[in-house]
């Protein structure tokens, strides 16, 4: 196994550039391809952010997803019903984890866990859940892919901090810390 422990930089302007969004449910639209599609999200989400598109020009007809680029330098994925940080995510990582170092990998993720969540704590304050990633009130979806797991609400929005599960037994590509902001009818 291979780890790797990067500077909070990236994300602590992404955080930030996330935080100052005050209202997510005018972001979000229907999942539409193509051209049309996608130059109906990138205005929605301009509009909503001041955000700028990173690659204006042709758009591939099968795209649903966009990049836009905030005043910070983060890059954005758009999707019609999340937006995913293109920065590191997180500043602890491990990848080529072997099936005998599984456990390890745990350790180390369990270990680097309370420093993401208190860097996520600075920016967007007191998250309404903390708790492992197969607690029995996490929709099945996110319950077979996080080991932790923090969730925070704001208008429109659910952001989700969580740490990757790894496969027991298996080899794994790649451990580590990762955070997205989800539609929510909810929020």
């Amino acid at each position: 196994m291979r780890t790797q422990l990067r500077s909070p930089d990236e994300d602590v302007r992404a955080m930030a550039d996330l935080a100052e969004v005050g209202d997510w449910s005018r972001l979000w639209g229907p999942p539409e391809s193509g051209t049309a599609g996608i130059r109906a999200l990138v205005a929605r989400v301009v509009a909503a952010t001041g955000w700028k598109p990173w690659a204006p020009g042709d758009i591939d007809p099968a795209e649903y997803a966009w990049g836009l680029v905030t005043p910070r330098e983060t890059v954005m994925l758009a999707l019609p019903d999340a937006v995913l940080p293109e920065s590191p995510r997180g500043t602890w990582s491990a990848y080529n984890i072997t099936a005998e170092e599984v456990r390890d990998a745990e350790d180390l993720m369990d270990d680097h866990w309370p420093d993401q969540l208190a860097l996520a704590r600075h920016h967007w304050g007191e998250p309404v859940f903390v708790g492992p990633g197969d607690d029995p009130r996490i929709p099945g979806e996110w319950r077979e892919r996080r080991r932790h797991l923090a969730v925070w609400l704001r208008p429109g929005a659910e952001f989700h901090l969580y740490a990757t599960r790894l496969l027991p037994g298996e080899a794994n590509p790649t451990a580590g810390f990762a955070y997205s902001v989800y539609a929510s009818e909810v929020a």
